[in-house]
């Protein structure tokens, strides 16, 4: 296929054009000066979060749910709405949401031009007129020349293929027109990590996803904060496979994330953690398919495990091991202390009380919650009355956010937010 594509930034911005209106530039860049403060735990005060709310590119993924990544069909429209009144509850708590949307509305239209050319793709296999085909990127130039912005926003939304075919009647030319729409944007732990070193961009383990990475590369450098590494090659990385936890950070190897992509940040001194834990998953199953799904942290001492991970005999697929790896203080390298441990075991020796999150819940992303402060989570409503109880008797102050709509497409709370400062 001949695809002529603009010359262009190798970067790609898609943001719901409805969904949210843009923050005035001056914010945006008030707010360039507060992202330095990475985080350094999960259970540290939340205060700047980046969403996406999921609009038209949803549409797509919906109609072959499987094929979208989807557990089920779910109403984009009702999505929408649960995810804007999820930000509004962060934002009653005194959390600064910033949306792709409005980093975007914030870049200079020349640059947002370029963006889209990166985005469109002309197919011109189909053309007789070789003219006409040699004139087709000329042509394109043209046309997102005059583009409004709202319109090269649905093409960064959107990521069209206009096929071409020549024809020997009207304008000469018809087309049929593909999209690849970025579904699973909204998703906005996955495409990069936040540790106390920056932002690290990653690679996802689906195709499908893998130019969505190329958006937060944008974003954080439109906030100031460009990305101090990018996972290549054959590494996989993706953000709900690391939780940081003070002079430790989890990471989770398995089915999203691998040891090449770990390597990498270990050779860039990516971590800034004193302590990595490699949390080995040998079960391989979508439904816990990140760290994030089946193990989480609401504070310094405590956190919550699936049940049947947290019951899981050695030898079992359920049963989970970590690897160990620290460094003196001032030193880069870091050396393997222990292989091959009872993740549980871990735990708890390092005085966790766990609670145990049972299958009902579990299938309902009871574990995907998002911590905004020491013992204080955000989490899907409709658990069960067993697991309500747990956390008050634990001290945990729980909101409970509907989200019936947007957990089908295999993620909740947790999964749709980067935290950008604690």
């Amino acid at each position: 296929m001949k695809r002529i594509l603009f010359a262009a930034l190798s970067v790609v911005g898609v943001l719901c054009v409805s969904c949210t209106k843009p923050a005035p530039r001056s914010t945006l860049n008030a707010q360039r000066s507060t992202l330095h403060a990475y985080p350094v735990a999960e259970w540290d005060s939340a205060h700047v979060i980046l969403m996406h709310t999921p609009g038209i590119e949803l549409f797509d993924g919906v109609i072959h749910p499987t094929a979208g990544l989807f557990e089920h069909y779910f109403d984009v429209d009702k999505a929408a709405q649960e995810h804007q009144a999820y930000m509004r509850q962060l934002e009653a708590n005194g959390i600064q949401v910033i949306t792709l949307q409005q980093v975007l509305a914030a870049m200079p239209l020349d640059t947002l031009r370029q963006l889209a050319g990166q985005a469109l793709v002309y197919d011109t296999d189909g053309l007789l007129d070789t003219d006409t085909a040699a004139n087709g990127e000329t042509y394109r130039q043209q046309t997102l020349q005059v583009m409004s912005r709202e319109d090269l926003i649905r093409i960064l939304f959107l990521q069209p293929i206009v096929h071409m075919t020549s024809v020997d009647n009207n304008t000469g030319v018809e087309a049929t027109y593909e999209h690849q729409p970025l579904m699973n944007l909204y998703f906005m732990r996955d495409q990069s990590i936040t540790t106390p070193r920056g932002h690290i961009i990653c690679r996802m383990n689906s195709l499908q996803r893998r130019c969505e990475t190329a958006i937060l590369r944008a974003v954080y450098r439109q906030l100031g904060t460009p990305a101090v590494l990018e996972i290549t090659g054959e590494g996989r990385l993706e953000g709900g496979d690391y939780i940081p936890a003070g002079t430790v950070a989890f990471i989770g190897c398995g089915m999203r994330t691998n040891r090449q992509a770990i390597r990498q940040m270990f050779d860039a001194d990516a971590f800034g953690h004193d302590t990595v834990v490699v949390v080995c998953d040998h079960k391989f199953w979508q439904m816990q398919m990140h760290l994030d799904t089946h193990f989480n942290i609401i504070d310094s001492d405590l956190c919550t495990m699936v049940a049947s991970r947290l019951n899981a005999r050695r030898g079992e697929p359920n049963y989970v091991t970590v690897d160990v790896y620290a460094r003196a203080k001032g030193e880069k390298d870091y050396h393997l202390l222990a292989e091959n441990v009872g993740f549980v075991d871990f735990m708890q020796q390092r005085g966790f009380t766990i609670i145990p999150i049972e299958e009902e819940d579990e299938l309902h992303y009871a574990n995907n919650f998002l911590t905004i402060a020491p013992r204080h989570i955000m989490a899907v409503a409709g658990q069960s009355q067993a697991l309500q109880q747990a956390f008050k008797d634990n001290g945990v102050t729980v909101e409970w956010i509907p989200l019936d709509e947007l957990i089908n497409g295999y993620g909740a709370a947790h999964c749709m937010t980067q935290v950008l400062r604690r």
